[in-house]
């Protein structure tokens, strides 16, 4: 079962910052989903996306 937080407990997990993922959010790249006025991010999809930009940002290079 996947593993939702908000914005400000998956920043404290040390993934990356709150601004990012409030800009990951703004733009539509966040996985997660929306619950009344919060955003729940699915912190695993989270890790699996970061790891994938990862990979492609050094075989670009």
């Amino acid at each position: 079962m996947p593993e939702f937080k908000t914005i400000r407990q998956t920043a404290a997990t040390g993934l990356t910052s709150e601004h990012h993922l409030r800009l990951l959010v703004a733009q539509g790249k966040c996985p997660g989903i929306r619950s009344g006025n919060r955003f729940l991010v699915n912190v695993s999809a989270l890790c699996e996306m970061l790891d994938a930009e990862s990979r492609k940002a050094v075989v670009q290079q």
